[in-house]
């Protein structure tokens, strides 16, 4: 009876069910064969309202929605291009100087390739630039801001964390360490990639853009506004001034008054369909986490994290060969799963065995951001390659090929996260 039923919830996945009723299904079910009552199931759930930096996700999300409904796309590139331009290489460092910068502020990387994308491409092939480098830039560079403040794959992580931390008995991970650890990480894959770029034309040599006071001048006065926003989050977060969750409240406010009040982008008629947007993706990540959080529950009472260790460890002896090994795991999870649904069943899963092998839970949950910015790129369901597959009526395979150069510089990057800990962790730890 349990294997038919486990067999129905896959087909069920198969057939494109939703994501929560499935792993709903998988946690009603694990607590059947512990005849444990289903109720707990709706303990496990509310566990989600005590979370304390859970209300930041509206708001950043609000935030993000109208910063990409606003014109700021336009001038963050105007702005790098201004500040940026004149150096070796200029315009591809401002390509990605602005997609991080953007899909930072957003919160989404598919968002930056479709707000971007009409401005650097264009850019970059009047700058002289080979197109096909051009769509490899440009769509690769789409997810290198998940690592910066205010990311939400890592807002996401430190939920779960938060809440299995009793569970697992290890130190609470705190928001703040997961944003100061994500800080060199992505700037070491932009630089990376900024080195590659000039190695990439170094037979094509692109003449410089000279640099104008002027024109810098009046970029920095037309983003007069936005420039600031930053600081604040950054300033607010890093100081200790403000928590999370009155940063996200601060963030949502100063964004609101400056689009829709000082830059007048957002009419105030329009501003309730941004709200219900942001809030109907809000609400899908947390009723997915919510149950999460109860299959979470399940497994660790059924002590499976234990037998995954024990399983684990008869064939990998080293922490450095199962970093490999995790690698390898959410490389792949990242070519099929979308980053929120890979967070919320495998950082369960992932979190316990990391620890017993002595990963730090912070450091982890860069690994794990890093390998899903990858994903993004990497076939069958790398998404940002379906969206610049759209956005540039180009279709999948050539973008693919396009990307690389690129993918193979963030493994590389990805290799040094990975076995050089301190890149992530000197920032938090004392």
């Amino acid at each position: 009876m349990i294997w038919l039923a486990i067999i129905l919830l896959l087909l069920l996945a198969l057939l494109g069910a939703p994501l929560f009723a499935i792993i709903l299904g998988f946690a009603a079910l694990g607590f059947v064969t512990l005849e444990t009552e289903l109720a707990v199931l709706h303990i496990d759930i509310y566990q989600l309202a005590n979370s304390v930096v859970l209300m930041a996700l509206p708001l950043f999300t609000f935030a993000g929605f109208l910063l990409s409904e606003a014109k700021t796309a336009d001038r963050m590139m105007r702005l790098s291009q201004a500040l940026l331009g004149w150096m070796p290489g200029g315009m591809a460092f401002v390509a990605l100087v602005a997609c991080a910068g953007f899909t930072a502020l957003t919160g989404g990387s598919g968002v930056t390739i479709v707000a971007l994308g009409a401005l650097l491409l264009p850019a970059l092939a009047k700058a002289g630039y080979d197109p096909k480098f051009n769509l490899g830039l440009v769509t690769s560079s789409g997810s290198l801001g998940l690592l910066l403040v205010p990311s939400v794959p890592l807002l996401i992580y430190g939920i779960i964390a938060q809440q299995m931390s009793q569970q697992l008995s290890m130190p609470n991970v705190e928001i703040v360490d997961l944003y100061l650890a994500g800080v060199a990480p992505a700037m070491l894959m932009i630089v990376l990639l900024y080195v590659y770029c000039l190695w990439a034309m170094r037979s094509h040599p692109v003449p410089k853009q000279a640099f104008q006071w002027r024109e810098l001048r009046d970029a920095l006065w037309q983003a007069r506004w936005e420039i600031p926003l930053p600081f604040v989050v950054l300033g607010g977060i890093f100081s200790g001034f403000l928590v999370v969750s009155e940063a996200a409240a601060v963030t949502a406010m100063y964004v609101l008054v400056v689009e829709v009040f000082l830059y007048r982008e957002i009419s105030l008629r329009k501003l309730p369909s941004i709200m219900r947007e942001s809030m109907v993706m809000v609400g899908g990540i947390l009723l997915i986490l919510a149950v999460a959080l109860a299959l979470t529950d399940y497994l660790v009472y059924a002590g499976v994290p234990e037998k995954l260790f024990e399983f684990i460890q008869t064939h990998v002896q080293s922490k450095l060969a199962f970093l490999l090994l995790l690698n390898i795991v959410l490389l792949l999870l990242g070519a099929l799963l979308d980053i929120f649904a890979a967070l919320v069943i495998m950082v369960p899963l992932i979190l316990p065995v990391a620890l017993r092998y002595g990963v730090d839970p912070i450091h982890l949950g860069i690994i794990f951001v890093a390998n899903m910015q990858i994903g993004y790129i990497t076939p069958p369901v790398g998404m940002n390659l379906f969206i610049a597959s759209y956005r540039f009526r180009r279709s999948v395979t050539e973008l693919f090929s396009a990307t690389i150069p690129f993918m193979l510089v963030l493994l590389v990057s990805l290799i040094l996260i990975t076995y050089v800990p301190e890149l992530s962790l000197f920032l938090v730890r004392d």
